[in-house]
C-alpha cells in the first residue's frame, strides 16, 4: 500500500505518449463501446418492454440481466454475453487436468498446444451458447406477449437461437482481441463495463426505496463505510505477497565476483484476482437458468419437491446460494493456482537446482519441491478465504442494513470493479516500465 499514489499529470501525459499504450487503450475502448452498442440491437420478434418488465420483478432474471450488461433484459443478440466463454474455459482447464492428451498439450507442446487448447474452447463456446438459447427462447414461449403476435413461431426459434449464437461468439471474439491487442483481460472488461452500465439501476432502486422510507438514510451511510472498508481489504489482498528467500552462488571471473546476493520468490495471496469470483458465478448462472425454464412447467408430486429444493439451493438471494457461492470460489482459487506456470512447486525447485540456488536450511530438489508445495498450500488457503469472505461480506451488510438494492451480483460486482481495474493498472505500469527499460537503452 506505501508504494501505491495517484498518478500525476506528466504520469498520464507519459501513459499517453508511451510507444504503443496510445493505440492499445484505443483499441480497448473501442472494443468495448462497440459491445455496448450490440447490446441495444434486439432479437428479431420480441417484445421487448414486456419482458423487461417481467425481468425488473422476477430476482432470478434481474440476477442474470445485470451480469450480462442489461443484454438480456432487452433480448439482444448479446443477451448470453460472455457467459458460454467463460464456462467453457473452466470446462476445458478442468479437463485438461483430467485428460491426458489435453494435460500434454498444455504443459508440454508449448504455444501450439495452447493454441490447440483455445480452438477446444471455442468450439465447446459455440455448442455452450446454442444450447443456452435453445433454453432461453424456450423459457420465452412461456412468458404471454413476449413474442410479437403474427410471427413465424419456427422461424423466430431459428432465427433467434443463429442470432444469439452468433452475438455470443462476437462478444468472445472481442474478449480475444482486447487479450491480444488491448489492454488487460477481454472477458473481465466486458463483465466490467456491464456491471458499470448497471449502477445508474442501483441508484434509482436505492433512491426509491430511500423515498420510500427515509428511516434507511444511517443503513444506507453505513453500507457504504462497509462497502469502501471492503475495497481497502480487496486492495491490500491483491497486492499482498509472500516472499520466500533465495541463495544465489557466487561466480567468480578472473579477480571479481558476481552473484552471491539474496533474492526472493514472490507469491501473491490471491493469485486468480478476480477470475475465480467471475468463475464461480459462470457457472451457478447455469443451473439457475436451468431452473428459471423448469419453473415454467406444471410439476407434481416428487418432481415439484426437486425443483423447489434446487430454486432454495440456487436463489441468488437464498442463504445456500452463498454457502455454495464461498466454497466455489475457495476451490477454484486453488484450482487456479494449480495451473498457474509461476505456481509450480517441482518446476521452481529443479530450476533453482539447475541454477545453483537453494532456501536458506532447505536442501536442493526435493526438499525444496516439499517445502514450496507447503508454503503454497497455505498462502492459497489464506488468499482463498480472504476472497470467500471479502465476496460475501457486502451482501450479507445488504441485508443487515436493509438496503438489499445492493445484493446479489450487485455486492459481488464490488470486488470484480475493483480487482479488474487493479489489474488494468497494473498493466499499463508494467507496459511503461517495459518502456522505460527501452528508452534506457536506446541512450
Amino acid at each position: 500500500m506505501s508504494g501505491m499514489r495517484m498518478p500525476t499529470t506528466a504520469d498520464l501525459m507519459s501513459m499517453w505518449n508511451a510507444s504503443g499504450l496510445k493505440e492499445k487503450l484505443i483499441f480497448t475502448f473501442g472494443m468495448l463501446i462497440l459491445f455496448r452498442f450490440g447490446i441495444h440491437l434486439p432479437v428479431y420478434g420480441i417484445n421487448n418492454t414486456a419482458f423487461a418488465n417481467l425481468a425488473a420483478q422476477n430476482n432470478l432474471l434481474g440476477f442474470l440481466d445485470l451480469f450480462t450488461g442489461r443484454a438480456l433484459g432487452k433480448v439482444s443478440i448479446f443477451a448470453l454475453g460472455i457467459g458460454p466463454y467463460i464456462t467453457s474455459s473452466i470446462i476445458i482447464q478442468l479437463m485438461a487436468v483430467i485428460v491426458p492428451h489435453l494435460e500434454k498439450l498444455q504443459k508440454e507442446e508449448g504455444e501450439a498446444g495452447r493454441r490447440k487448447l483455445s480452438q477446444y474452447t471455442r468450439i465447446f463456446t459455440v455448442i455452450l451458447a446454442v444450447f443456452q438459447a435453445i433454453i432461453f427462447m424456450a423459457y420465452l414461449s412461456h412468458l404471454p406477449g413476449t413474442i410479437n403476435p403474427g410471427v413465424n413461431h419456427t422461424m423466430f426459434y431459428i432465427s433467434a437461437v443463429l442470432s444469439m449464437t452468433a452475438g455470443s461468439v462476437l462478444v468472445m471474439w472481442m474478449s480475444e482481441l482486447i487479450t491480444e491487442k488491448g489492454i488487460g483481460n477481454g472477458g473481465s472488461l466486458i463483465i466490467f463495463a456491464g456491471i458499470l452500465a448497471g449502477i445508474p439501476l442501483y441508484s434509482d432502486r436505492t433512491a426509491k426505496l430511500l423515498t420510500q422510507d427515509p428511516t434507511l438514510i444511517w443503513g444506507l451511510v453505513l453500507l457504504l463505510i462497509i462497502f469502501f472498508i471492503t475495497m481497502v481489504f480487496i486492495v491490500i489482498m491483491q497486492e499482498a505477497v509472500r516472499k520466500v528467500i533465495i541463495v544465489n552462488p557466487k561466480r567468480q571471473v578472473g579477480n571479481k565476483v558476481y552473484g552471491g546476493v539474496n533474492t526472493f520468490i514472490p507469491f501473491k495471496l490471491n493469485p486468480g484476482g478476480v477470475m475465480p469470483i467471475i468463475f464461480a458465478i459462470a457457472i451457478l448462472l447455469f443451473p439457475s437458468t436451468v431452473l428459471g425454464l423448469v419453473g415454467q412447467a406444471h410439476l407434481t408430486g416428487t418432481a415439484e419437491t426437486v425443483f423447489l429444493f434446487l430454486n432454495k439451493l440456487f436463489n441468488p438471494s437464498g442463504f445456500w446460494y452463498y454457502v455454495i457461492y464461498f466454497l466455489m470460489i475457495v476451490a477454484l482459487t486453488f484450482f487456479y493456482a494449480s495451473i498457474m506456470p509461476n505456481m509450480q512447486p517441482k518446476e521452481i525447485a529443479e530450476n533453482l537446482k539447475k541454477y545453483g540456488s537453494s532456501i536458506p536450511g532447505i536442501k536442493p530438489g526435493k526438499p525444496t519441491a516439499e517445502a514450496l508445495d507447503k508454503i503454497l498450500t497455505k498462502t492459497t488457503f489464506i488468499g482463498a478465504l480472504a476472497l470467500g469472505c471479502i465476496a460475501l461480506v457486502p451482501a450479507f451488510a445488504s441485508y443487515a442494513t436493509k438496503i438489499t438494492t445492493f445484493q446479489g451480483i450487485g455486492a459481488t460486482s464490488l470486488i470484480i470493479m475493483v480487482g479488474v481495474a487493479l489489474d488494468l493498472i497494473n498493466q499499463v505500469r508494467t507496459h511503461l516500465l517495459a518502456r522505460n527499460y527501452e528508452t534506457f537503452l536506446k541512450e
